[in-house]
């Protein structure tokens, strides 16, 4: 901004309610503005989409999130939250306006999408009436928010005080209403002394409840959460890369991410060793990264991130390789079944899904592959209709020549050996998220494998007929 062109901001007073715009209500937009309306704000969510909205003022949401449609009827009933297309109309309301659209991958890069982001600036700025804060929550490339914010600059009447800041979210799908009203960290990036002040405010609660809050530059601001996203990625596929290492040397990667994980400086999360990650965070935010890093020259990040995805997604085809050689009979025209295709749990992502990649791989071998997920069974359907989909665990592998377990949902995990036994036409089982109790299993019959151990050669599992 210039400063010295425009005037001071008009104070808010503290006992004056602070009135919320967010513009965009996709997963991170709906999440934020119910509980931002949750903290006792008036919120405005906005969108283009008049389905969208409509949906929403009903509190029905358009994906699986525990907890979410309940927090948005709650505070529709309150008065606190409402939902518009009408964006002029909401920013002439609002106080503080976040941007909260995508930032997909491009079609033919690496490369985020920004069109949205900008798009939602520029309307934003072009609607101002008063002095406002414009406050991105989306994920960017770093150097995006000052080129957004010289944008705001040139837009906006020097009669009004305007200013363009970040503050990146770090929600976890299937925690994401936890995770915005008891956040574990609040970055605030690029803000002025009356900026902070208005953010400090609007997260009063979750501050004083010891969120601890970093004030930075803008873009140590939209570092933060790619970095965070590429050490997650890194450290599950170091683990998945020590897995093969175990497989060939006849050790445990269980055991050994247990014993490496009381270590202070390493931690016992996301050493999970398996199918790997997947959804709409992690695989588009280390690649733009990757794409950013090597626009800046930082090469030695380029090759770690380009390391980091080619071991993830090698994990998908050395999964597709142990069902094949679990499999008792011929994969063509095997009976597959698939528990879970969600790209993790408490979620009906299948967004980059590893698991929904393996079934139909699977598929386009020649397999007949049903599908059962708690909740993503819809979302698959439309990303990969011709697959078979099964209401229940027990009708997906009713007459299967092969399990796979490729979501660790606690349905999943829990399932009882012996029940899914007098089901099945062969009792041969894929572990690929480590979730399940082998001994039980093999207690009861059935042939396991999975990565990261030397059990990885399938012998002919026994036939059982169906009761």
């Amino acid at each position: 901004m210039s400063p010295h062109l425009r005037p001071a901001p008009v104070p808010i007073e503290d006992e004056s309610p602070l009135r919320v715009s967010v513009i965009g209500t996709g997963y991170l937009g709906a999440t934020h503005a119910a509980a931002v309306a949750e903290m006792g704000f008036t919120v405005i969510g906005v969108d283009t989409d008049p389905a969208k909205i409509a949906a929403l003022e009903e509190g029905e949401v358009p994906f699986y999130e525990p907890g979410l449609p309940e927090l948005i009827r709650k505070n529709i009933a309150a008065g606190r939250l409402s939902f518009t297309t009408d964006l002029g109309a909401a920013v002439a309301a609002s106080d503080i306006h976040f941007i909260c659209v995508g930032t997909p991958q491009q079609a033919s890069s690496h490369a985020a999408d920004l069109s949205f982001v900008e798009g939602a600036t520029r309307a934003v700025a072009a609607a101002l009436t008063h002095d406002g804060l414009i406050v991105g929550k989306s994920t960017v490339p770093v150097g995006t928010a000052q080129r957004l914010r010289d944008m705001v600059d040139a837009m906006v009447p020097t009669s009004l005080h305007v200013e363009l800041d970040w503050n990146p979210e770090f929600l976890r799908e299937g925690y994401a209403v936890e995770d915005t009203l008891r956040p574990d960290r609040i970055v605030i990036g690029g803000a002025s002394p009356w900026a902070e002040g208005m953010l400090r405010r609007l997260y009063g609660p979750a501050i004083e409840a010891g969120a601890p809050v970093v004030t930075c530059d803008l873009p140590t601001a939209e570092l933060v959460k790619v970095s965070a996203n590429a050490f997650l990625a890194t450290k599950i596929s170091f683990i998945n890369a020590i897995a093969e290492v175990c497989e060939k040397a006849g050790a445990d990667v269980t055991t050994l991410a247990d014993a490496i994980g009381y270590d202070a400086r390493i931690g016992r999360r996301f050493l999970n060793a398996g199918l790997g990650f997947g959804g709409g965070c992690l695989p588009k935010d280390i690649r733009a990264l990757t794409h950013r890093a090597g626009e800046l020259g930082a090469l030695q990040a380029v090759g770690l991130m380009q390391q980091v995805d080619e071991i993830n997604m090698g994990q998908r085809q050395r999964v597709v390789e142990l069902a094949m050689s679990t499999c008792p009979v011929n994969i063509l025209n095997a009976r597959v079944a698939v528990l879970g295709v969600a790209f993790k749990p408490d979620t009906d992502d299948v967004r980059d899904s590893p698991a929904l990649n393996v079934a139909a791989a699977l598929h386009l071998r020649g397999a007949l592959v049903s599908v059962y997920d708690p909740e993503a069974n819809a979302t698959a359907k439309r990303s990969f209709p011709t697959l078979t989909y099964a209401a229940s665990m027990e009708a997906a592998v009713t007459g299967a020549d092969l399990v796979l377990v490729l979501t660790e949902w606690p349905e999943i995990a829990g399932a009882d050996p012996e029940v899914l036994g007098r089901l099945v036409a062969h009792r041969a089982i894929v572990d690929a998220r480590r979730c399940l109790p082998a001994q039980a299993w093999r207690d009861a019959g059935w042939h396991t494998a999975t990565l990261g151990s030397a059990e990885t050669e399938a012998p002919r599992a026994r036939r059982v007929v169906a009761a």
